[in-house]
């Protein structure tokens, strides 16, 4: 069951899918009713699954679900998986490798794999006060508080 992404609790679970590139504004629109129609049918043992999603900068697929209503299972867990492997499919990109780190350059949004990340850390191009985004953050809570952080204050700050 589909719902507002505001109305869902700060206990919400939350899945975040990073985009090695920007969606155009007509990839957001069709991605938006791909994701609308998806969660609108996300079940655990015929059960509905009360959740929201949202999109961020162009780049963020994040996905909540409300567990204290339903739980995800490991069939719900996989259904949500395949959905994100259709997406990377059908728009050529990359959204399920989480060994890539995306940070801020002013208001542009940078991806970089990791071994470029820590390169350009070793190289003082990014710092401790760069914000980046935690994507490891679990639940609505936390992504609303420490999603996007200076990299001092993430799984980051090993590199800076």
């Amino acid at each position: 069951m589909l719902v507002n992404f505001e109305t869902l609790p700060e206990t919400a679970r939350v899945w975040i899918y990073q985009c090695n590139r920007s969606f155009s504004d007509s990839e957001l629109e069709e991605i938006s009713e791909k994701l609308t129609v998806f969660l609108q049918g996300w079940t655990a043992h015929g059960a509905d699954l009360q959740s929201g999603f949202e999109i961020k900068y162009k780049r963020f697929i994040v996905i909540a679900l409300d567990q204290e209503m339903n739980a995800a299972t490991g069939c719900s867990i996989d259904a949500s998986v395949k959905f994100i492997q259709e997406l990377e499919v059908a728009y050529n990109v990359d959204l399920m490798d989480k060994m890539n780190v995306s940070y801020k350059q002013g208001e542009y949004v940078a991806y970089k794999t990791l071994t470029d990340f820590k390169k350009m850390a070793k190289d003082k191009a990014v710092s401790k006060n760069t914000i980046v985004f935690n994507n490891l953050v679990n639940s609505k809570a936390e992504y609303l508080e420490f999603w996007e952080v200076p990299a001092s204050e993430s799984w980051h700050s090993r590199f800076v």
